[in-house]
């Protein structure tokens, strides 16, 4: 199976209508598709009237296709959301989706929808397998969509939805995204008096939604189908613990303190604020971007591995979610194709896997030699500033935490965000001394990587960076020494002229984990978790929830990708936090989760 999910094959007929002729079947009513949605899912799922008094609401769905139902939902959203404050999730699966374009000329039919469809199409979600968040926090509403075949996606996935938009292609003709399991797993993300919607009264499509749980019945169709069905989740579903604290809080917090001022605490108060949360940032430095968020430049490009693991998501799905914030800021970034270069034949190796099978579109290259899309080099203490513009941020101080209080000041949570300081949390960090040197010079806008990386903004030039084991924040003339030569083994010609110049180092240290992947969220009750886990020794399985400490969460363990890494760890920690579906799937959830090393003790029978 291709690592990028396919692009469908598409047609269109004279009237505009799109036809999936791999399906022989088309994508909306050609009599009216904007009414057939209002008239059968809409109607279908008593929306808006079920929104009527909620806070936040959740709507799922089996086929995003052109995004048709998903602005129709959007329309009706903004002449019926119940306050200024209330949220409109949307998630959505898509085993073959359509580039931009094609959803534009698929969506030109209705000149009523165009503000909204020109919003959806300016942040398209680029082609990759695997989730993407977008959300408008003017319109309080978001767009969680999963790319990948949905037996695969839709297990894997944590949401719960109030309605269900039922919309893939015939079940004569698309009989996978209809089977048992499927609507098993669409019942598992349900609570009772969730609604379904579709178009279909296929007798094996309603009775697989009577065997998951659901009430069956028949409604008056559209246009030319007489009828279609609608359900009613009566059924609760199995809930099976939570192993690894990915549930959310009893309450949804309002008020929280983010511990750390870097770009950690930087993204989690921009996407807090997004939520309709108050944040507060506290940071002992005199000034944002103190340490390792603090570099004169910095480069942000997705790491690529040849395997679909749940390290590969994360990265993979990172590079994407920090391309959507940051270009919120063209001040502080600009694109760049990144030029990556083999540092070993292992190395050399995995790029032809990469090149063979990419994982992102426009992936090129040979022999050692890669040119990767979606790069930025951003300026980061003008980057973080502006994420933190408008945020109480308090520096210069420590920051004396006693459960959700900080300096006695009370927080409905709060989160440690501050690298290695987060650290006395119990969490499984090591510090690494990272060195970059940097100098004025005039010169093309580019990125470069091997083990080590050149990047310049065409003003400034900047290159390193070391890693190495140990807390000293000083620079040092080895490191130094150390960086002149691996850029000699990228860029002879900019070693030659860095050699004759005085060279500004800084140095920093960056928390890092034993995988190298970051921990995310809430901070175990550590006696507790060994409790719960301790069957984990024997082969067993945990029978509760794990225990977490109330109101305390983590975002740390970036290492030296912070800032690509941060965006979507905190747009998976904010989910957490507000009950919104997770831009994370289970698999990836867990390997963040603070506690997963101790699971892998007890499994281990080390605990």
């Amino acid at each position: 199976m291709s690592r990028l999910p396919p692009r469908p094959e598409l047609s269109f007929r004279d009237d505009g209508t799109p036809v999936a002729t791999a399906h022989g079947d088309v994508y909306f009513s050609a009599h009216d598709g904007l009414e057939e949605t209002r008239a059968v899912f809409l109607k279908g799922c008593r929306l808006p009237d079920a929104w009527a008094d909620r806070d936040r609401f959740c709507v799922a769905e089996l086929g995003f296709g052109t995004g048709l139902n998903f602005l129709a939902l959007w329309d009706s959203w903004l002449q019926s959301r119940p306050n200024p404050l209330a949220r409109l999730d949307f998630v959505s699966f898509e085993g073959f989706p359509l580039d931009a374009a094609q959803a534009r000329r698929a969506l030109s039919r209705w000149p009523e929808l165009a503000p909204l469809a020109e919003k959806l199409l300016a942040r398209w979600p680029v082609r990759m397998r695997g989730i993407q968040h977008v959300h408008w926090s003017e319109d309080g509403i978001s767009l969680t969509l999963h790319q990948g075949e949905v037996a695969q996606e839709l297990p894997r996935a944590r949401f719960t939805a109030d309605a269900w938009f039922l919309d893939g292609f015939s079940p004569a003709k698309n009989a996978d995204m209809w089977s048992d399991e499927v609507l098993r797993a669409v019942a598992a993300r349900s609570r009772v008096g969730s609604r379904a919607a579709t178009f279909t009264v296929a007798g094996a499509v309603r009775r697989s939604l009577e065997a998951a749980g659901f009430r069956v019945a028949k409604a008056p169709g559209y246009g030319r189908k007489r009828e279609r069905l609608e359900a009613v989740l009566e059924v609760a579903p199995t809930r099976n613990p939570d192993v690894f604290g990915l549930n959310g809080p009893d309450s949804r917090p309002h008020q929280i303190a983010i511990i750390g001022a870097g770009i950690a605490g930087a993204t989690l108060a921009w996407m807090a604020r997004q939520a309709g949360l108050a944040p507060v940032v506290f940071d002992r430095a005199g000034s944002v971007a103190a340490g390792a968020s603090g570099n004169p430049l910095g480069l942000v490009h997705a790491r690529l591995d040849a395997a679909d693991t749940a390290a590969a998501r994360i990265h993979l799905q990172a590079g994407a979610a920090a391309a959507r914030l940051y270009a919120c800021f063209p001040d502080a970034c600009f694109p760049v194709r990144v030029e990556r270069l083999a540092g070993d034949d292992r190395e050399a190796a995995r790029f032809a896997k990469l090149l063979a099978d990419s994982p992102v579109e426009g992936l090129e290259g040979e022999g050692g030699k890669m040119n990767q899309p979606g790069g930025l080099i951003v300026r980061p203490t003008a980057l973080v500033a502006q994420l933190l513009d408008g945020v109480d941020t308090r520096l210069g101080a420590d920051a004396e935490v006693d459960g959700s209080t900080v300096n006695r000041e009370a927080f409905d949570a709060v989160i440690f965000a501050h690298a290695m300081g987060a650290k006395a949390q119990g969490l499984s960090l090591d510090p690494r001394q990272g060195q970059v040197e940097s100098l004025t010079h005039q010169t093309e806008r580019f990125a470069i990587t091997r083990s080590n990386y050149a990047i310049s903004d065409g003003e400034t030039l900047v290159f390193g960076a070391t890693f190495t084991s140990g807390d000293d924040e000083g620079p040092n003339a080895g490191a130094q020494a150390e960086n002149l030569a691996c850029l000699a083994e990228i860029r002879p010609d900019l070693a030659e002229m860095a050699r004759s110049r005085a060279l500004e180092s800084r140095s920093s240290v960056r928390a890092t984990t034993p995988d190298r992947l970051p921990v995310v969220g809430a901070v175990p009750d550590w006696a507790g978790a060994a409790r719960v886990l301790a069957p984990l020794s024997s082969g067993g399985r945990p029978e509760e929830d794990l225990p977490v400490r109330t109101g305390q969460f983590v975002l740390s363990g970036l290492g030296s990708r912070g800032f690509t890494l941060a965006p979507l760890m905190a747009e998976m920690l904010v989910a957490q936090l507000t009950g919104a579906p997770s831009p994370v799937s289970q698999p990836e959830g867990e390997a963040l989760a603070p506690v997963r090393f101790l699971v892998r003790d007890m499994k281990r029978g080390l605990g």
